[in-house]
């Protein structure tokens, strides 16, 4: 391992290096320089191996696993089938919930789809109850008209007549000016 430093260690260097497992003790370690260049030095650092009575520990076998009896194992397995157990029941719950609130949700659509109809059928018939008196209003003014225009007509025709039985030209000349313009007004008239 080559190491370089700034300035060569002038004596033998206690270190350690930790690991994941222990921490090794290395109670000396080497250094010898090796090349001197204008960009620094380079050393290479000997490492001595730990004494034999250091208490540094590096496992080299895996720790031994805590034996499990076949009852630990039983109350394993039935702790999980609970567990198992309270999430399904958990999953049903939320699950009949959710059902029951699309249930509520279509009921309340359901009757708020009724309430529009049953409104809506009122406001036909209503307007249809309008549209039919206004209708029949009509009708009647209109009868009324006919009835009207019917007797002047009925008047006008028995006038002549009298006229024509009377023979009398000026008088019936007059007399069917007259009657010509209370029809032309009376046509005219809306």
């Amino acid at each position: 391992m080559t190491v370089s430093l700034k300035k060569p260690p002038s004596e033998w260097i206690p270190h350690f290096v930790v690991t994941k497992w222990s921490v090794l003790t290395f109670i000396d370690m080497q250094v010898k320089e090796l090349d001197k260049r204008a960009s620094g030095q380079a050393f290479e650092v000997i490492l001595s191996p730990s004494a034999p009575d250091a208490k540094g520990e590096f496992p080299l076998s895996t720790p031994k696993k805590k034996e499990v009896s076949l009852d630990e194992i039983q109350k394993k397995l039935e702790a999980a089938e609970e567990r198992r157990k309270n999430h399904e029941a958990e999953v049903l719950k939320h699950l009949a919930e959710k059902r029951e609130h699309e249930k509520e949700v279509l009921q309340k659509a359901m009757e708020e789809n009724n309430n529009f109809s049953k409104m809506a059928e009122e406001k036909l018939n209503q307007k249809m109850e309008a549209n039919k008196e206004n209708r029949t209003k009509q009708m009647a003014a209109m009868n009324e008209k006919f009835k009207e225009k019917v007797s002047v007509i009925c008047e006008l025709s028995q006038f002549t007549s009298f006229i024509k039985l009377q023979g009398e030209k000026q008088t019936s000349e007059l007399h069917l000016i007259k009657n010509l313009n209370i029809l032309l007004q009376f046509n005219t008239k809306p």
